[in-house]
């Protein structure tokens, strides 16, 4: 099983280089991820309760291999958790919509902090664009989703608000495929 400690800061003094990794031509700090580092990520996101003597096993390198690799993408925050994906609607919360926020000048610390109380908000993202933040939220119904809106929306700092229902989800969030090709590069 991955290992329970939770992961250095992206700022770690492990040199990348000493890893055999490169460091990304755009000078943002990220570093390149190689082929083994793919395979590693693809096999987990497969199997998330697969451990490391069998990672080893499967990906026919020493165990050693596979933890220092691990250690090093948690350090660097490539994986960045091991914890069950859960489906809202699976735990009654079937509705779910984007809410574009506009808001005051020099609120934003606040709304953010607004936000993170509301347990119905599974992600906010800062925007450029028409709106300021971009809420995902989601409801136990089209009812319930008015409620959890005049929530988000019932503070002073957020001055307008639209709101989008999702209908169908045909790609739902995934990262395999950007594993697969930043692995390929």
């Amino acid at each position: 099983m991955p290992p329970a400690h939770s992961p250095s800061s992206p700022g770690s003094p492990n040199s990348p280089t000493s890893q055999g990794v490169s460091t990304s031509p755009s000078g943002g700090g990220n570093d390149a991820i190689d082929a083994l580092d793919g395979r590693l990520i693809r096999l987990l996101a497969e199997e998330p309760r697969i451990g490391v003597l069998e990672c080893s096993r499967r990906l026919q390198v020493a165990r050693g291999t596979v933890q220092a690799r691990l250690d090093r993408l948690q350090a660097k925050g490539v994986i960045s958790g091991f914890g069950p994906e859960v489906d809202p609607a699976a735990i009654g919360y079937p509705v779910t919509a984007f809410a574009t926020l506009e808001i005051s000048q020099g609120q934003g610390a606040d709304v953010r902090a607004h936000l993170a109380g509301v347990p119905e908000v599974l992600e906010l993202h800062t925007i450029t664009g028409i709106g300021d933040m971009l809420v995902r939220i989601v409801a136990r119904s089209n009812a319930d989703l008015q409620r959890v809106i005049d929530r988000v929306v019932g503070f002073d700092g957020i001055v307008r608000s639209s709101t989008a229902i999702v209908l169908e989800n045909p790609v739902p969030y995934r990262i395999l495929p950007l594993v697969d090709q930043a692995a390929a590069e």
